[in-house]
Parts: C-alpha cells; sequence; structure tokens
C-alpha cells in the first residue's frame, strides 16, 4: 500500500466541507456564547492524542515528584480509543502506571454477568495491558448486595479522599446529557449513590447487552459534586450525534436538564471536540453571531435559510430590515441590497432541484446537478447495509434505472448482526416443512433446526452467534435486498455482494479498516469504471459501519487517482452522497435535490418493505420509534417541505445529495 490507512483517509476533506464553514479555526478563540473550555479538532484521534498526552505528562510530573497519580474513568466509545493510546504510551514510550490509581466512575446494578460491565470494558481496553497495580484500581461491583451499597458508596468517596483526591476525572456525554451515569434531574450537590437509569441512557448502552430489555434498570455512580471536586475535568465528545447535547452543556446556562452543563462551573474543565460534535456550537453554525465572516457561498447560503427561519418568511420576501434586526447587516453590504441577496440565494437553491440524477441527455446542463453526457451512464450505488440504497435514495435508484442507466448496487457488509434469532427460526420452519413435503432422505434439516434451536435456547446475553448462523443471518439479508432490487428493476447480475472482512466479527464492536476492505472496493471499481457514484455520507451513524464504508470508498478512489484509472475514467466521475436514516443534510450544502412523486414515495416505501428482518424486530432501531420506512418518508417531507417554506417548488418528498470532490 502506498501510505498508511489512516494517513490515507485523511487525506479526504469530507468533513471539512460538510462540517465547518472556511474560516472555522480561525473563530477558535471567538467562544462569547461558550461557557467552558472547548477544543475542537478536526478528527477524534487529534483529540485523543490531545488528552493521552495531558495525562501522560502529569503522570511523568507527579511520578518524578514521588506522588500517585488518581484518575477516575468511564467507559464507552471516546474512552475506548484513549484507552488504545494510552496502552500505546505505555508500551512504546515507557509511560508507567504503577503510581497511578484509578477509579471507575459508574457501574451497572444489578450486574448478573460481571463481563459486560464498565468496569469490565476499562479492565480488557486498558489495565490488562499497562503496569497498574491490582491494589490501586476500585470499582463498583455490579453484584452488591442492595442493602449494603449505600454504606458501600459512602466508602467509596473516603477511598477517593484518602487517595488524595482525583487529579483527573475523565468523562463522556449521553444523549440525555448524562455525565457518569447522572441522569436529566441530578442536582450539582449530588454523590455517589444508586440511580434508576432512564430510558435514554439505556438506549445508549443496550449494545453491551443485546437489546434494551437485558440493560440493568440501575448504576451505581459518581455524584456531580464528587466529579466537580476533581482537580481537572475532560470530557471527550466525537462524532455528530452529539452535536446537539454538546451545544445545550456548553453554551446553555447550567441546568439539571443537561448535567453535563454542571461542568461550567468547575474552573478546570473543558471539553474536547471534533468538528462534527462541535458542529452546532455558535461559532461553527452560525459564526455570524460572533465575528465577522467570509462570506462564502455556502455560509450565505447557511445564513439566509436560517433568516427564513427565524422571520417565517420565504427567501424572496425577506426585507433590508429582517437582516438588519437579524444581525446580517454584512449581507447588505456586500449585495447592496436585501434583492440581490434574495436572488442569488433563490437561485442557487432552485438550480440544485432535478429530476434527472443521472443527467438529462440534450439539455443546457450549465445549471444543473448532474452533466447531460455520458448518457446512459454507469452508476455504482455503495450501500453499506443491506438497505441503506433503499431507505436512503430509493426514489433516486428507481429514477436511474427507469431513465435507462446502467446502475450497480453494491452492498459493502453483510448486515448479519442485525437479524433477530426469531429470523433464523423462521427460514428453517419454512425449510422444515419443505422437507415434510418432498421427504428427502438425508435427515440435515431437522438435525440443523435442533441444533440452532438449542443454541438460542441456551444463548446468554454476550453470547456471539456462530459463524454458521451468522452466515444464514446474511443470506437472510441478500436475500431480502436482491427481492428489493428486483422490485426496483435491477437486473441481478448487478447486485455485488462485497462483505467487507472489516465487519465480519460476529460482534458489535467491528474491526479497522484494512487494505483488504480498500481492495475489494478497487476491484469493483475497476471492473464498472462508473461515471458517477453514489456513496454513504452519513457519519452520525451511531453504529460506526457508515463511516468505515464510506473511508474504504474514499481510500479505493484515493489509490486509483495515481493509476492509469485517472485519465481512464475517475477524473470525469462524479461522487454524490446521500445520508440515511438518521439525518438529512443541511440546506446550505444540498448540492442535488431529487423530487418524487406520491407514487415514487410509495414504490420506494415497498422496496423498503422488502427487508422483513428489519421491520419492528430489528435489533438496532435505536431509540426512535418509527420504523425505517417511516423515517425515511418524514426526513423527505421535511426536505421537500423545506424547499416549500423557502418558496421553491412544492414537492411531495425529495431527497437529498452532497458532491464530494477528489482532491
Amino acid at each position: 500500500m502506498r501510505n498508511n490507512l489512516s494517513q490515507l483517509i485523511s487525506l479526504s476533506k469530507i468533513e471539512e466541507k460538510l462540517y465547518r464553514p472556511a474560516d472555522a479555526y480561525e473563530l477558535s478563540r471567538v467562544t462569547r456564547m461558550e461557557h467552558v473550555n472547548t477544543t475542537i479538532v478536526e478528527k477524534p484521534q487529534e483529540g485523543i492524542a490531545i488528552v493521552a498526552d495531558r495525562i501522560a505528562k502529569l503522570i511523568n510530573r507527579r511520578e518524578a515528584n514521588g506522588q500517585k497519580t488518581v484518575l477516575s474513568l468511564a467507559s464507552g466509545r471516546s474512552m475506548r480509543d484513549l484507552f488504545v493510546e494510552l496502552v500505546r504510551l505505555h508500551k512504546e514510550e515507557g509511560l508507567s502506571f504503577k503510581n497511578v490509581v484509578v477509579f471507575g466512575s459508574y457501574e451497572f446494578y444489578p450486574l448478573a454477568d460481571s463481563s459486560l460491565g464498565s468496569m469490565a470494558q476499562i479492565q480488557s481496553q486498558l489495565l490488562d495491558h499497562i503496569d497498574i497495580l491490582p491494589e490501586n484500581v476500585h470499582t463498583f461491583p455490579g453484584d452488591l448486595p442492595k442493602e449494603t451499597v449505600f454504606t458501600f458508596c459512602e466508602e467509596y468517596e473516603k477511598a477517593i479522599v484518602e487517595a488524595g483526591g482525583i487529579d483527573v476525572q475523565v468523562l463522556g456525554i449521553g444523549q440525555c446529557g448524562n455525565i457518569a451515569m447522572n441522569e436529566p434531574g441530578t442536582q450539582p450537590n449530588s454523590s455517589t449513590r444508586l440511580v434508576i437509569m432512564d430510558g435514554n441512557s439505556r438506549v445508549d448502552v443496550k449494545s453491551l447487552f443485546g437489546n434494551v430489555a437485558q440493560v440493568p434498570t440501575c448504576a451505581i455512580t459518581l455524584g456531580v459534586e464528587t466529579i466537580l471536586q476533581a482537580k481537572e475535568v475532560i470530557l471527550l465528545a466525537f462524532g455528530q450525534h452529539k452535536a446537539s447535547i454538546v451545544q445545550q452543556a456548553i453554551e446553555e446556562v447550567a441546568n439539571a436538564a443537561c448535567p453535563a452543563s454542571y461542568l461550567q462551573l468547575h474552573k478546570n474543565a473543558s471539553f474536547v471536540l471534533d468538528l462534527e460534535a462541535a458542529n452546532k456550537l455558535t461559532r461553527i453554525n452560525h459564526p455570524w453571531k460572533v465575528t465577522n465572516c467570509e462570506w462564502t457561498d455556502q455560509l450565505v447560503r447557511r445564513a439566509v435559510v436560517w433568516l427564513c427561519e427565524q422571520t417565517k418568511k420565504p427567501i424572496l420576501k425577506l426585507t433590508n430590515k429582517d437582516y438588519n434586526d437579524f444581525g446580517l447587516s454584512e449581507l447588505i453590504t456586500k449585495f447592496e441590497s436585501a434583492y440581490k441577496c434574495n436572488i442569488k440565494v433563490f437561485n442557487d437553491l432552485q438550480h440544485t432541484i432535478t429530476g434527472w440524477p443521472g443527467g438529462k441527455p440534450n439539455a443546457d446542463d450549465t445549471n444543473r446537478p448532474e452533466r447531460a453526457k455520458p448518457f446512459p451512464k454507469d452508476i455504482v450505488i455503495f450501500s453499506p447495509h443491506p438497505d441503506d440504497d433503499v431507505i436512503s435514495m430509493g426514489g433516486t435508484f428507481q429514477r436511474l434505472i427507469k431513465q435507462g442507466h446502467n446502475v450497480h448496487v453494491a452492498y459493502e457488509t453483510s448486515g448479519c448482526i442485525a437479524v433477530c434469532d426469531e429470523e433464523v427460526v423462521r427460514f428453517m420452519d419454512f425449510m422444515k416443512g419443505y422437507k415434510l413435503m418432498h421427504l428427502p432422505e438425508d435427515q440435515v434439516i431437522e438435525k440443523k433446526y435442533d441444533e440452532y434451536m438449542n443454541f438460542f435456547h441456551n444463548e446468554k446475553v454476550g453470547d456471539n452467534d456462530t459463524r454458521e448462523i451468522l452466515n444464514l443471518k446474511a443470506l437472510i439479508r441478500r436475500g431480502e435486498a436482491t427481492a428489493a432490487c428486483r422490485y426496483m428493476g435491477l437486473p441481478t447480475d448487478h447486485i455485488h455482494f462485497l462483505n467487507l472482512p472489516f465487519y465480519e466479527t460476529g460482534t458489535i464492536k467491528k474491526g479497522p479498516l484494512s487494505q483488504a476492505d480498500v481492495d475489494i472496493v478497487k476491484a469493483l471499481l475497476e471492473e464498472v469504471k462508473p461515471q458517477e457514484i453514489f456513496a454513504a455520507g452519513d457519519l452520525a451513524d451511531p453504529h460506526g459501519t457508515h463511516r468505515v464504508c464510506l473511508d474504504a470508498v474514499l481510500a479505493a478512489l484515493d489509490e486509483l487517482k495515481h493509476t492509469a484509472a485517472w485519465d481512464e475514467w475517475l477524473k470525469d466521475c462524479r461522487i454524490w452522497m446521500y445520508r440515511g436514516a438518521w439525518m438529512e443534510w443541511e440546506m446550505d450544502l444540498v448540492e442535488m435535490a431529487v423530487p418524487m412523486s406520491p407514487e415514487e414515495l410509495r414504490s420506494k416505501r415497498n422496496a423498503i418493505l422488502r427487508h422483513a428482518s428489519q421491520m419492528e424486530s430489528a435489533p438496532f432501531l435505536g431509540d426512535d420509534e418509527r420504523l425505517f420506512w417511516q423515517r425515511a418518508e418524514d426526513r423527505n417531507h421535511d426536505t421537500a417541505k423545506m424547499y416549500s417554506d423557502l418558496g421553491l417548488a412544492e414537492y411531495e418528498a425529495i431527497e437529498a445529495f452532497v458532491q464530494y470532490h477528489i482532491l
């Protein structure tokens, strides 16, 4: 491979385009709206490196003075990446933890299986790989007798005091703003105690236990007051799914509805965020509120769309007074009048709308998102899971086929872990019935049926499926994807199941992206030589699979641009990114909007419904009670309404896309 893979992927400027204006880093000191020290980095790895280095320097400094360092640690995805870096510092740079004392921040309760606990994660991801002394590790046992919990919490707080107090408290942030397991409603004077976990917190950790029903109802947690007594508090938050709650914690007045906001009361607390998690902070999202701006076309569009939302007016009805009243007088100066600014933004948005996502043949394409030629185009749609294609761009998918393009769909992962055991039983029941009808001589079906039923009956929380069962689940999803494509009119020989290796761990935790993954994607691209690519840019996917799949595509493209493929086909290839069931692109980012009629939207729904295993019983529907087809329709309706509210044409539904440019 030409470069280290992580370096290769870092060449992508996707986040730069999607999550910040051109002058975001120049705004890094404009923190008028922020009530706590906040560091924003481009990539999570940069934030992890900053925090790990800060901890390492403290450990070395205190050890040189003959003192211990007391850390309080939580578990979770951000913490896992921090632990990886601390282990690296230990093994490669000699960082010793012999003089470090660790206190766990919380533990689930009651915990029948200790291997699923918060402390078990810290143990397996960090403590087992460093030279910390066992007697220096303190945690909450998840199997304490209930009558002893109160006394244990008191003793735990005394142990912290006896250790000299917490030097560094490292935290993540939950979707409801909880720190450790301090839920909304917690008061700032709360101490270490047993708490009842609310629904959002249980959903946050359900991946550890398989489903929400298996998540313990309570937790033992450090109190807010205990956390605020630490000498330093660092909160890590990465990913766009954290953006809204991070904005509340940093910019709203400290309040019980968002316990993380209490960190504003600490004199040495800091948030470390990547650009995605910082996306809703005023200095990133609405920089004109805090400073003079460099008014790029994208930022102008964002400001005008925001102004329409504030005034409840369509674009062409905005006045000079509206701009002045809402702090956008700079745009009046730039464009000379509200009218000229309005026309500019209105036309920009109008030109994003097209009924020809593959380009309209024999038409003037000057102001169209996609080129008229070549026609028809060879097109590849990359789908991270076997249903993201129809959920996210089912209308556009059908339109491309009906308009005569040579469409290929590539399912990057098998999606096997998102199939419930009951689906396997249902198919095995069918096979058993089929066998009885035809009376074959062998007894394979009965044997396998009994084997699988016995496995499911004895399966415990945290157990992994066998490879054979995972293959069956993958086969179920493959069949559903094929049925959906067949319904859309796609030839079956244009369906590609890539089964990228990073996904095939059999567990929720996936492997890292490898060269093997990139090579598979690259081989398909070299085979099809597409003039147009659609890929999932849904970086808010809470399970991370979409990001890795996008990285695989971008890394493959980066390698191909240094080969003959560049002049042969790649330099003329357009790459469009769609979003999934979780959210839609912001209006200032949209570069192609494909409208759908009521009939087309109904057809898209029918394609999604072919994925029967992903309906009510799918294990990863999240905390949104709507089914995937409902989320998709609501999102497409909302996008159409947004265009209508801005004064553009009124459509039933719209799918939106952002173009990615190869550097």
